[in-house]
């Protein structure tokens, strides 16, 4: 997994390629709360996963604590590009009913919070 954050304004895009799983979700975690802390004034994430290529249960598991720690903060994440393979796990667990989903990153930067 290879993962970036580009701030927006008052936005940040956090761009995940690659797989999102039980193997790298620490690492996921402990970067973006590090970019989190050093960028308080964020409270908007989209989740670029359109160059993710798997994510299992741990992995869909650090989005759900990540969205946890977000709104807890006022913010919202957004989930963007999603695939049709990751798709269906956000399908089967439901986890479409608590991220608002786009088809690009451009359209989530847009949408009103």
């Amino acid at each position: 997994m290879d993962m970036r954050i580009e701030r927006h304004g008052e936005k940040a895009v956090v761009v995940v390629s690659g797989a999102l799983n039980a193997a790298v979700v620490d690492g996921f975690r402990e970067q973006v709360h590090a970019w989190m802390k050093a960028n308080e004034k964020v409270t908007q994430y989209v989740i670029d996963v359109s160059a993710m290529d798997f994510i299992d249960s741990a992995g869909l598991g650090v989005l759900i604590a990540l969205l946890k720690r977000v709104t807890e903060r006022g913010g919202d994440i957004r989930i963007a590009g999603l695939l049709a393979k990751a798709r269906v796990v956000f399908e089967i667990t439901r986890a479409f009913k608590i991220f608002e989903i786009y088809e690009t990153v451009e359209e989530a930067l847009r949408a009103e919070s």
